[in-house]
């Protein structure tokens, strides 16, 4: 069916997790329509990078250049305008990042070619590319259908494809000659400011304790906050739990706040709106705790007890010594 594209995203010395969600999805198009996965690798010095890599695809094209040493959306677009003129992907997949929402939109409007974004979901059917995307606050999922041609561009959001280590594919390293001739001015990259993070990043835990407006009052906040610390975990809640300033803006899990994807996410009176599943549903294992049987984070729950958090909690946190 022909070659699949996944931008390699790379940041202060680290390949992000973007980059191999999206190579696990590539795997999975490229095994289903007989086609090939290649990682196409911008930067400077990225050696290491690269041998990663290989165990993940087919190929990996890597366009080494002092002038892409960081980020540049400009010279990104120069480089992979020559690589898909050159090759003809049947797909490019980006992140739907800073990195990717900067870039795609831009070189599908130059190379005129059909793009999707923050894509949840994405299927070839009898060779026609067919993509999920979440409308309306998440509320409703829509099949979107790309417009018939050779290549397609997709961004994909991030912690929706979960990724498998599988099997070592032991693809080959291809140098690739940088198209850049000159500096680009008119856009430069200054310095990277990190945004600032609070006593505890949620986003690295393997266990995060979340509570919602079920927990009702500040007052009983102590109550989780012990089970988390039983759990050996982190804290955090939903929107209410944040906007009530019951916990900082950097334990928001949700679409307005971050996504994680513990081994255990633990979700005490919180009701499941579409909103705060986005942020957490990649976890491994989601255990909820909730007073309504019918209440929507049960449906992506793994394991679910339908019950008063004041008596669970405090069940829980006792069978576990704390």
């Amino acid at each position: 069916m022909g070659e699949i594209f996944v931008l390699a995203e790379h940041r202060r010395g680290e390949l992000r997790d973007v980059t191999f969600e999206m190579l696990g999805k590539g795997q999975e198009l490229a095994a289903a329509t007989g086609g090939s996965l290649s990682a196409v690798l911008l930067g400077h010095d990225v050696g290491d990078f690269a041998t990663e890599l290989t165990k993940h695809a087919n190929q990996v094209l890597v366009i080494a250049d002092a002038r892409l040493e960081h980020f540049n959306s400009a010279a990104y677009q120069q480089v992979l305008t020559s690589l898909i003129t050159e090759r003809q992907p049947r797909l490019v997949l980006m992140g739907h990042s800073a990195y990717g929402m900067d870039l795609a939109p831009s070189l599908a409007t130059q190379l005129d070619l059909p793009l999707v974004t923050d894509c949840v979901g994405l299927e070839f059917e009898d060779g026609d590319l067919f993509a999920v995307r979440e409308m309306y606050g998440g509320k409703v999922s829509a099949k979107v259908a790309f417009r018939p041609a050779d290549t397609y561009v997709a961004t994909l959001r991030q912690a929706a494809f979960p990724f498998a280590e599988g099997a070592p594919l032991g693809g080959e390293i291809v140098a690739v000659d940088s198209p850049l001739t000159e500096e680009i001015t008119y856009r430069r990259f200054l310095e990277f400011v990190e945004a600032a993070v609070g006593e505890v990043d949620i986003t690295q835990a393997d266990v995060v304790v979340a509570v919602g407006r079920g927990i009702k009052e500040q007052e009983n906040m102590s109550l989780v906050e012990k089970l988390a610390e039983a759990l050996g975990g982190v804290l955090a809640g939903s929107r209410p739990v944040v906007d009530a300033g019951w916990l900082p803006p950097d334990r928001q899990v949700g679409q307005s706040g971050k996504t994680v994807k513990p081994k255990l996410y633990l979700a005490l009176g919180i009701s499941g709106a579409s909103q705060h599943l986005v942020g957490m549903k990649a976890s491994s294992t989601i255990v909820a705790v909730n007073k309504d049987p019918d209440a929507p984070i049960f449906r992506v729950a793994h394991y679910g007890i339908v019950g008063d958090l004041f008596k669970v909690v405090p069940a829980l946190t006792a069978q576990l010594g704390g």
